[in-house]
């Protein structure tokens, strides 16, 4: 096993359990301590956890943001649940916007399955898999590439007068954290300013988001409860879901 399939393993670790132990990973993977022991010092300097006695404990910031490589093994099977229930109300011939997330790249991989679509999108990866769409013509927004995020964001992105000349059917946005006081918040500023344009091309918005983002509150706002129409996810609870359906949010829990 390569370090960083091994580190992806930690982190989804880490994910579910909020606490990782030194012995228990080493045992897990079949490495010695001190393996495990450089695997958790190289994730300490993302900013994913912090380092303790005999292991590490999740790191939660407002303002951080781990890499899609470390994203990507978060809750893949809540995000490819939510990816089916979101391709449904795709109808073929659509035109659509997708925001970059690893939701919405597991969507992208669900488009094969429709035919004379248009997606537009800022995420270099999803215009990668779909490359080889047959049914798909994809447009890549143009920008600044953030490093580590396979995505633009920037001039190219963010001006408002070359949105102005796209207009898709619908917008599925990708969020790092959704709270019903606060909306749908990202910790990066240009992010957001990135994902406030690819809604602004459509008129109805869906939000993908998994239950582990509930609750929780990033830097940068991009989205009020009111700005979005549907939300798309693996599960709420019945308070949560009514308390939504008063601010006019329609929610789709994925089965």
């Amino acid at each position: 096993m390569y370090a960083e399939e091994r580190r992806i393993k930690i982190i989804a670790v880490l994910s579910k359990d909020k606490t990782v132990d030194v012995n228990k990973l080493a045992h897990t993977f079949g490495v010695s301590g001190a393996t495990i022991r450089s695997d958790l010092h190289n994730l300490e300097r993302t900013g994913i956890l912090t380092r303790t006695h005999g292991g590490a404990i999740e790191a939660t910031k407002t303002g951080f943001e781990s890499d899609m490589g470390n994203r990507a093994a978060e809750h893949l099977a809540a995000k490819q649940k939510i990816a089916r229930s979101a391709l449904a109300q795709i109808e073929e011939g659509a035109t659509i916007a997708l925001d970059t997330g690893t939701t919405t790249l597991e969507l992208a991989r669900c488009l094969f399955q429709r035919r004379r679509l248009t997606v537009v999108t800022n995420d270099i990866l999803i215009a990668r898999v779909l490359e080889t769409a047959t049914g798909v013509q994809t447009i890549l927004l143009g920008g600044v590439i953030r490093k580590g995020f396979h995505c633009t964001v920037g001039p190219g992105t963010t001006d408002p007068a070359a949105a102005a000349k796209l207009t898709v059917d619908k917008a599925f946005m990708a969020a790092n954290s959704f709270a019903l006081a606060n909306g749908a918040t990202t910790p990066d500023i240009q992010q957001a300013e990135a994902k406030k344009r690819l809604m602004a091309m459509s008129s109805k918005i869906f939000l993908l988001c998994d239950k582990s983002k509930f609750g929780k509150v990033s830097f940068a706002q991009f989205a009020r409860v009111n700005d979005i129409h549907v939300l798309i996810t693996d599960f709420m609870s019945g308070a949560d879901c009514r308390s939504c359906k008063k601010r006019g949010l329609q929610v789709i829990v994925a089965s």
